[in-house]
């Protein structure tokens, strides 16, 4: 049999590479899935998980958000590990350059030793000593800041002055600082001091009371889910592609070898026929399958490994605003990813043998027939199809109910293959329903296409896996960044804010800000200076009915109810006490009212109150502040830079929420480029799984083309001919799979999009489906060019001479 096996080698080499792709295109897509998401964690903790990139552990609270670690307790704990930790954390100190008035900054640590800076240097030095601080470039550039200036922090008996002597960068958003100074200088205001994290290097010891000891890869995937209450996308759309990866990996894999072996039945029954056994048979191509395997499983790990790399490359250079790590080779996924093309594999070349060397030689050798429905194995797949679909939607029924991502994964698998199971009595009839739309023309290719169900159903199911992952894709994304948002939306309602806490804001100011550049749109907001029982300063209050302008909320954090008072929760810090629903005294001159607070964030230092409300306190409103909405592109820096230097004049304060929006957007980047590129994977290896299949099914029908060759059909109308059967195919392929990728969409809307965000509303992305719908379309067309040149090349009385 060693000569039967490499004459079949051989022989059957233009199969075998099509076999070969299939097997390379799939180890590679689960090779392109773990390289991809190790890139995108990767690039996640080397922002959020800077501090920690160096620590074997992380400390914090052990009920966070809902405390925080003792000051004090937290600072013994730093000293006592010496060199081996490194705090986080902020001050919030009154700040004085360049003789501006006092204002607060917050101020942080940076590390004297440096593989515990997390801070890139953009200019400058870091500090060595007491009395040198560096800043934050954006807090540098908004507030006119250079290398070598002198800063006054703090007040009092506890103020200092230091010198710049370098500018930084912090890409970690909970542990970021305006300016930063060396440890022991941070302690000199150790009674303003929060410290959220510490990170630890080597033996932990004894915890603060209180606290927690994570890995730095725990401590931050729980800081990245707390946004999307406690949901980790990363995790899920890591489950997700992996279940993706393997299930295109078995059916492209099984879909070629069923093909393939399929066209070799008549050569196993001549081989059964002159004396080999039943299991030299087996034994034969399981060596086939085995050589096959290992060298296509190969060449797709080092190809999965080139694309993915390449793909982070490409998504940083493209997008450096959702920049990917530099992720190390994900082994597991290597190792997982040859085994499943090796395995796959086998078990595919295995299965289309066993009918042959079940039946008789003589049997095997008669024309094959296409399976009935009426038969008992025409009706064994309909059945077992009915019974995953109705096991598949009950098992996605409970994923919705119990939130469960593992049952909606699972739940989608069965569904999926049950579909897959029942395309040979439902894909044939879809062909002829889409086919009598053609016209005369497309009859021929309709009655090409679904003479062999099975063969019409295998062909589209590589097409019809991309399309429902392309659809389910696009539509969950799109219903996932509509709800992220809109959520941070309603955190951040204002991207900008002017607020003049005393006097009133000019109309020439307001002329100037909307000429800045950045500026979209800006309005002015009407109130008067108030005093508000629980704060020490006077603030504005303001009634803002046109909030919706500017608002990324449409304005809904503006429409407090009368009775109550809105107050901007951040602005104020620390130094508020006030909690929602707490009763207060608002007092205008002479004019007083009883309100309710009602805490916000996102709007700057002034509180929001009902238009009745506002007419109660003052008949004489005024503007006390510029709300603004920056446009699409705009630097928050320069941004706020330029608006600063608007505001110092007229005594306003800036605050600028545009840099939390983009710390977020660049995490939600991360997530959405990521699965874009594993979504051009997926569809890439749909085309080439129907290219491959079309291509073995036209070597299957060579007789078939050559006996309509001479029957007078011309090469221009067999092409004509394939193609349209090609498209018929994509369109099919493509109208089911968009029909089923919405519907797994809104399941996974159902199970953990809306547990993450509650007020998420689904979205259906109906211009990115219909080009979709061309796209595959197209593919199909072009898919059929190759095959098509192959049968016209082929005479008919070479065809008709083919076994």
């Amino acid at each position: 049999m060693r000569t039967v096996f490499l004459a079949s080698l051989r022989t059957h080499v233009r199969r075998y590479v099509a076999a070969a792709v299939a097997v390379a295109v799939a180890v590679a897509f689960v090779v392109v899935v773990g390289v991809l998401t190790a890139g995108a964690h990767s690039g996640l903790m080397d922002g959020l998980g800077a501090p920690y990139r160096h620590a074997d552990h992380v400390v914090s609270a052990a009920r966070w958000p809902a405390s925080e670690l003792d000051p004090k307790a937290a600072i013994a704990f730093t000293e006592r590990h010496g060199e081996n930790a490194s705090a986080t954390g902020r001050a919030t100190l009154p700040w004085r350059a360049n003789g501006r008035r006092l204002s607060e900054t917050t101020v942080g640590p940076i590390a004297t030793l440096e593989e515990w800076r997390w801070q890139p240097l953009s200019s400058g030095r870091f500090p060595a000593r007491t009395g040198e601080a560096v800043v934050d470039v954006y807090f540098a550039l908004a507030e006119n800041i250079a290398v070598g200036d002198r800063v006054r922090i703090g007040e009092g008996a506890a103020a200092a002055d230091v010198d710049v002597v370098g500018l930084v960068e912090s890409p970690s958003p909970p542990a970021q600082a305006s300016m930063y100074v060396t440890w022991p200088q941070l302690l000199q205001w150790r009674d303003h001091l929060h410290l959220n994290a510490v990170a630890v290097r080597g033996e932990v010891g004894q915890l603060p009371e209180g606290a927690k000891a994570q890995s730095p890869e725990e401590f931050g995937a729980e800081r990245l889910t707390y946004v999307q209450n406690r949901v980790d996308s990363l995790s899920v759309m890591l489950l997700l592609f992996a279940g993706i990866a393997l299930f295109v990996s078995v059916l492209v894999i099984a879909n070629t070898f069923s093909i393939l072996f399929a066209q070799r039945l008549r050569d196993f029954a001549l081989l059964r026929c002159i004396g080999a056994t039943r299991r030299q048979v087996v034994r034969s191509v399981r060596r086939e399958a085995t050589v096959v395997g290992v060298l296509a499983s190969l060449t797709g790990t080092l190809v999965g490994i080139g694309l993915g790399y390449g793909l982070i490359a490409l998504i940083s250079a493209l997008v450096p605003t959702a920049p990917m790590g530099a992720a190390e080779l994900p082994a597991l996924w290597l190792l997982g990813g040859f085994a499943v093309g090796l395995v796959v594999t086998m078990v595919a070349s295995w299965l289309p043998t066993r009918r042959v060397v079940r039946v008789s030689p003589l049997a095997a050798l008669r024309p094959d027939a296409a399976v009935d429905v009426h038969t008992a194995t025409g009706l064994v797949r309909p059945a077992l199809a009915a019974i995953l679909l109705v096991t598949g939607l009950v098992l996605l029924g409970a994923a919705m109910v119990q939130d469960s991502t593992a049952l909606m994964v699972a739940g989608g698998g069965l569904v999926f293959a049950g579909v897959l199971l029942f395309g040979p009595v439902l894909v044939p009839r879809l062909v002829r329903l889409i086919g009598a739309l053609l016209g005369p023309a497309g009859r021929l290719a309709t009655k090409h296409a679904v003479r062999n169900p099975r063969r019409t159903a295998t062909t589209t199911a590589s097409l019809l896996v991309g399309v429902t992952l392309t659809t389910a894709v696009l539509t969950g994304m799109a219903t996932w960044r509509s709800a992220l948002d809109e959520q941070i939306g309603r955190d951040h309602p204002i991207d900008v804010a002017l607020t003049s806490p005393m006097e009133p804001v000019t109309t020439d100011l307001l002329d100037r800000v909307r000429r800045t550049p950045g500026v979209a749109r800006a309005i002015s907001v009407d109130g008067a200076v108030a005093r508000v029982t629980g704060l020490a300063e006077p603030i504005p209050i303001v009634s803002a009915p046109a909030a919706a302008h500017v608002a990324r909320d449409g304005g809904a954090f503006a429409r407090v109810e009368p009775g109550q008072i809105g107050i901007d929760s951040e602005a104020f810090g620390k130094d508020l006490s006030l909690r929602p629903g707490d009763p207060v005294t608002v007092r205008v001159g002479d004019r007083r009212a009883r309100l309710r607070v009602a805490v916000g964030t996102g709007w700057g230092p002034a509180a929001v109150v009902a238009p009745e409300t506002l007419a109660t306190l003052t008949d004489a409103p005024e503007p006390h502040a510029i709300w603004i909405r920056a446009s699409s592109g705009a630097d928050p820096a320069q941004l706020g830079s330029d608006l600063d230097e608007l505001a110092d004049p007229a005594g306003a304060t800036v605050a600028n929420g545009l840099r939390t929006w983009e710390s977020l957007d660049q995490q939600l980047g991360i997530y959405t480029w990521s699965a874009l590129g594993l979504l051009g994977i997926s569809v890439v290896i749909a085309l080439i799984g129907i290219a491959n299949t079309l291509g073995l099914s036209v070597l299957e029908r060579a007789r078939e083309h050559a006996m309509l060759r001479a029957l007078g059909l011309t090469r221009g109308q067999l092409r004509r001919m394939l193609a349209a059967e090609a498209v018929l195919l994509s369109v099919v392929a493509t109208l089911l799979g968009t029909v089923i990728g919405v519907g797994f969409a809104w399941v996974g809307y159902e199970t953990f999009v809306t547990r993450a965000l509650s007020d998420a509303t689904m979205r259906v992305p109906w211009l990115s489906l219909v080009v979709v719908v061309l796209i595959a379309a197209l593919a199909g067309l072009l898919a059929a060019v190759l095959p098509a040149r192959r049968a016209t090349r082929v005479t008919p009385a070479a065809g008709l001479s083919l076994d």
